[in-house]
């Protein structure tokens, strides 16, 4: 089977130290190259690394026929253009959660990826590829534990550092975006069905402004 080859679209800490290293050990797959806004940045990235090529700018990169796919861990505003970018440029995506920030951004992306039927655009829940939780959810549809009627979830950090980007909402930050949309994906996994009404309460952080 031939190697999928990765582009990367940033060096952020959850590309540097967790994705592209489980990538480098992936038997179909190879990082190929990685982009950021300052080339230097991504230098120093691609010789820690081994990464062969480095770009200044996120467009050179998509520009790259070597590349088949590439991974989006920007900051959540910038993920449904940047996947739509790359869609236009040919390339597969796994772009990071939340894949957008509203039911438009995600209908926006969801007509530019009906553009392009040949491509695969998918939002990267690692877990639901994890077998603990395949496990569970085979358990569930087997009746295991009886009929499933709820779902609690809990997942929660300490982290009230106002320069973080978890804590900007003007580029997608909270909780909901950062980690509650992992109860909320599993949730919809486990149930293996889609909400019919959807209730919400949110308590927002009155100096950060974000929930």
């Amino acid at each position: 089977m031939k190697k999928i080859r990765w582009g990367v679209l940033s060096t952020a800490r959850i590309g540097t130290e967790k994705v592209i290293p489980a990538m480098q050990l992936g038997e179909y797959c190879t990082v190929t190259a990685i982009a950021s806004r300052k080339l230097e940045k991504a230098q120093v990235v691609a010789r820690q690394l081994d990464i062969k090529k480095t770009y200044g700018s996120y467009e050179e990169l998509l520009t790259d026929p070597d590349i088949d796919a590439v991974y989006i861990p920007l900051p959540n505003h910038l993920h449904v253009p940047w996947a739509i970018k790359a869609l236009n440029a040919g390339k597969h995506v796994l772009c990071e959660k939340p894949i957008g920030l509203n039911v438009a951004e995600a209908q926006k992306l969801l007509d530019a990826a009906r553009k392009f039927p040949h491509l695969k655009i998918m939002e990267a829940f690692m877990y639901r590829h994890h077998p603990q939780w395949q496990w569970a959810k085979q358990k569930v549809s087997e009746g295991k534990i009886g009929e499933l009627r709820t779902i609690q979830s809990f997942f929660s950090y300490y982290n009230t550092d106002p320069d973080n980007i978890r804590n900007k909402a003007d580029v997608g930050g909270g909780g909901l975006m950062d980690i509650g949309c992992y109860c909320i994906s599993l949730s919809r996994f486990i149930f293996g069905t889609e909400p019919w009404r959807v209730c919400g309460i949110m308590e927002e952080d009155p100096n950060m402004k974000v929930d």
